[in-house]
């Protein structure tokens, strides 16, 4: 009986705690793109989580990639990260995307696929010898030579500045909100697709799309036929 509620009383605290740290940010967590896009309420929504030196995140970028350019404005797209604990550096790139993203929007989708064509070096056996400074040194290099030599400053800076640590930490507890542990994983118009469903080309977006859209072309040619009527 005692064991029984002692083990209520931990959750009971550990879930306490962690609805604490759950408080709303100022602005929707994620990056649009392409950058400035609008939200339609009939636009079909994508959302992908991603982990910047996950290979998994990198290949399903360019198919993905392919899918919004080919339906263009009938789809929107927001990406959010979440930097997996076991990938040592997930964290820190996470961090330079938010700080980029503060200065210029149409930077970040740029410098994340300098992440993902880049990657080994960022990944754990290549950098176990790095200190935490010398990584983010890589990152600073590998920005600058991505984005121009502006973001020098630019990102130097970033990493001395709390505000992107928090939102970095936002989007790590964003994800874990909507029960993400994974990367990549993808939501369409709010419904998570499983492992088995989610896409891994051009063709296999196109299956998940198409339904969609041609269920958007029916519903609006009836609403017409009705008022002609």
């Amino acid at each position: 009986m005692i064991r029984t509620i002692l083990l209520f009383l931990v959750v009971f605290v550990t879930e306490t705690r962690v609805q604490a740290q759950l408080v709303p940010p100022v602005k929707q967590d994620g990056f649009v793109y392409p950058p400035g896009h609008r939200f339609d309420p009939d636009t079909i929504l994508i959302e992908a989580y991603f982990d910047p030196v996950c290979p998994d995140s990198r290949d399903s970028w360019p198919p993905l990639k392919q899918a919004l350019r080919h339906y263009g404005s009938r789809v929107a797209f927001l990406l959010h990260l979440l930097p997996l604990p076991y990938h040592d550096n997930a964290y820190v790139t996470s961090r330079a995307l938010h700080i980029v993203n503060t200065v210029n929007a149409n930077a970040t989708f740029s410098l994340l696929e300098g992440f993902f064509k880049h990657q080994p070096l960022f990944y754990n056996a290549q950098t176990n010898l790095l200190t935490r400074a010398a990584v983010v040194e890589k990152i600073v290099e590998l920005g600058t030579v991505t984005l121009g030599k502006s973001y020098q400053s630019v990102l130097k800076s970033g990493f001395s500045d709390k505000k992107s640590d928090r939102a970095t930490r936002v989007s790590f507890k964003y994800s874990g909100s909507r029960g993400v542990y994974g990367t990549p994983t993808f939501y369409v118009n709010g419904f998570v697709l499983s492992d088995a469903a989610s896409p891994s080309n051009f063709g296999g977006w196109k299956k998940i799309i198409d339904p969609l859209v041609q269920a958007h072309k029916v519903e609006g040619n009836f609403i017409p036929y009705l008022r002609r009527s």
